[in-house]
């Protein structure tokens, strides 16, 4: 049975039908020629998938993030980041990193950060006489930290499918996603010194606290989402309420760049978006159902017990099958599929569960603009209209950069969850 599953899968996959339609066909033509269970369980699951408090939150941090871009959020944004780091050896890509892992605090999406971003910053880029693949590379690889920054909608999913507090996750999700980009920003910074490439003028004080002023409202967003979760005040579903409605009133009564009709449209898109995550955790979660039954979680946990014996060697292992599938899958339904297999033996083997979820999305992070399905890649050519073979020498560079701040987070477990420690 398992096997046709997988087959079908792969075969409709490959056949570059949608993710969440592979999901749910090979499910069902499995349980109709191959079971005798009731098809009507399978409906139950799809519904019973998205029937979860956690997954409440993600509408909200989706109109956030929409509301954010449209409502002038995401350029003072900028602004801030370039009179910040605008001085600094490569101080254009700087900016373009270091806003992107701000607005990434803001969103939790990776595909809105680098369009958002990605619009202003790469004509930036390109009058700096940065190479196309330079720009196109870091465009995809900066969107990415959106996936382990707060408010993380993968941090979520996780918490939702292993039962690990989100708070927690979104604590950690600072750390990892600070080393994640300061390992980007040093390639940058050597890069940029190779090339004698232009920088700002260094901003003064005045100019600094002004763009500050100007961007206060936007930074104000993380601290009260973070704030609130762990003073008690909401939970992190609330928060995802509160930030689309603060974010609301920000648009249209401080900085008056949203009006009704951008209003409409920021919540269709929001409405379309949400829809199609929905759909894609329904579908994850019948498949999750069908290897269930199929002992697959059993049968993986017992060749881990034979076959790995020590801590290091299983995250080796989590890595390598993280990163492949990140090359297939969008991050969501990795989670969705992958966490529930390995949770209770990483639990097993001693290893803390938020480091965990920290290790799982800082590896499908790196997945978002990983070839040949990396969702960033596609979004990246819509903006810098190259083609992938034009921006793999730059998405390469980035990876391995990635990679390294992948085995920093996974190694020294401190290094992510530092931040928890004070806290907690």
């Amino acid at each position: 049975m398992i096997i046709l599953l997988m087959v079908l899968i792969f075969f409709f996959l490959f056949t570059s039908t949608p993710i969440f339609v592979a999901m749910g066909i090979a499910s069902f033509l499995t349980v109709i020629f191959l079971t005798d269970i009731n098809p009507m369980i399978l409906i139950q699951r799809l519904f019973g998938g998205i029937d979860q408090f956690a997954l409440m939150a993600l509408p909200f941090f989706i109109l956030a993030a929409n509301i954010m871009e449209v409502g002038g959020l995401s350029s003072r944004i900028l602004r801030w980041s370039r009179a910040l780091v605008g001085h600094i050896t490569g101080g254009v890509a700087m900016t373009t990193q270091v806003s992107s892992m701000f607005f990434g605090a803001l969103s939790g999406s990776s595909p809105a950060t680098v369009v958002a971003i990605g619009k202003i910053m790469y004509p930036e880029m390109i009058r700096g006489k940065y190479d196309k693949w330079f720009s196109a590379g870091l465009l995809a690889s900066a969107g990415s930290v959106s996936l382990i920054i707060p408010p993380s909608i993968t941090l979520i999913i996780f918490g939702s499918v292993t039962g690990v507090s989100v708070g927690s996750l979104f604590i950690a999700g600072i750390g990892a996603g600070i080393i994640y980009g300061i390992s980007s920003m040093i390639y940058i910074y050597l890069y940029a010194r190779k090339h004698h490439l232009p920088k700002d003028l260094k901003a003064s004080k005045g100019e600094l606290w002004g763009a500050t002023k100007k961007a206060a409202w936007a930074l104000l967003i993380p601290v009260i989402i973070l704030g609130g979760i762990y003073s008690g005040i909401f939970t992190p579903t609330e928060a995802g309420g509160v930030s689309a409605v603060y974010a609301l009133i920000i648009s249209f009564f401080v900085y008056k760049e949203m009006n009704l009709k951008k209003f409409y449209k920021v919540c269709v898109d929001s409405a379309v978006l949400t829809a199609q995550v929905l759909v894609l955790v329904s579908a994850a979660q019948v498949l999750g159902w069908m290897l269930t039954r199929g002992q697959v979680p059993q049968a993986i946990a017992t060749w881990i017990t034979t076959n790995v014996d020590t801590v290091f060697v299983f995250l080796i292992i989590l890595n390598i099958v993280l990163l492949i599938l990140g090359m297939f899958m969008e991050g969501v339904a990795a989670i969705i599929i992958v966490a529930p297999l390995i949770y209770p033996t990483a639990l097993a083997m001693g290893i803390d569960p938020v480091h965990l979820g920290v290790i799982m999305i800082s590896n499908l992070a790196i997945g978002m603009y990983t070839p040949p399905f990396g969702i960033n890649i596609f979004v990246t050519q819509g903006i810098t209209h190259m083609k992938m073979g034009e921006m793999m020498p730059g998405i390469l560079r980035f990876f391995v950069c990635n990679v390294v701040a992948l085995i920093i987070i996974t190694y020294i477990p401190d290094a992510s969850l530092f931040l928890l420690k004070i806290i907690g």
